[in-house]
């Protein structure tokens, strides 16, 4: 479980978050949504560690990220937003890079490895250079590389970003495979038909502040809409004229 309370971040006069919190739980999928420029990044770099808040506070199943970091990157599996794959590295090559740093023993690191080569579909890439990789074969490898280290945590940042139907496809039913599993998974999104098909929870920021914090349906029946698109308008639209 993935607890933000009370989150804050500027960059000189900016306040680019502003008090956010909410709470990501295990065997649930919670979407971060907003417009661009809203948060969601800044947000999800402070829950992996990569930026500390000025203020406020990350719990991950119960760990503090400012009393204990790397405690906490190990609970987490994260996709970024920037991919960084190794391009001389095939995938397999990669993967394993990453779970030694974690300490895997060589037994349990290919045994892992090849259990989500074959959960992500990567059998007919996974042997060659990661240079000159599709779209949807770099998402493949930046996941199965967070994941090697079995953590209970999973953070995606437009995990379909670029991917093609088929990739997204697969993507999708791999993270209701990890849902399946207990696992807690966030993952930010700008595409509604996905975050409708996927969320349990969805968490809507505007101007670094959490406006929505719902169900699906509880957001369509608190906005009248029966679309969630529409919904994520209206709401996004009544916060930008109290902005104004």
């Amino acid at each position: 479980m993935i607890e933000v309370k009370d989150l804050h971040k500027a960059f000189g006069a900016v306040k680019a978050v502003d008090g956010v919190s909410f709470t990501a739980r295990d065997g649930e999928i919670t979407g971060l949504l907003g417009p661009n420029g809203a948060g969601k990044t800044t947000t999800l770099r402070m829950l992996y560690t990569l930026m500390a808040p000025d203020q406020g506070r990350v719990l991950v199943d119960g760990v503090d990220a400012a009393e204990d970091a790397l405690a906490v990157r190990r609970l987490l599996g994260v996709l970024p937003d920037a991919r960084g794959l190794y391009k001389r590295l095939s995938a397999r090559e990669n993967i394993d890079y990453f779970a030694r740093l974690h300490g895997l023993p060589e037994d349990v690191l290919a045994t892992r490895r090849e259990a989500l080569v074959q959960a992500l579909e990567m059998g007919d890439f996974a042997g060659r250079r990661a240079e000159g990789y599709s779209q949807g074969q770099r998402v493949k490898t930046a996941i199965a590389r967070a994941l090697i280290h079995d953590p209970r945590n999973v953070i995606l940042d437009e995990p379909t970003n670029g991917l093609d139907v088929m990739a997204t496809r697969a993507l999708r039913q791999f993270m209701r495979r990890l849902k399946g599993e207990g696992r807690c998974v966030l993952f930010s999104s700008h595409i509604m038909q996905e975050v409708a098909a996927l969320c349990d929870r969805i968490v809507v920021i505007a101007h670094g502040r959490v406006v929505a914090d719902e169900s699906p349906e509880a957001l369509r029946e608190q906005t009248g809409e029966a679309n969630l698109e529409d919904a994520f308008v209206k709401i996004i639209g009544s916060e930008e004229g109290l902005a104004a």
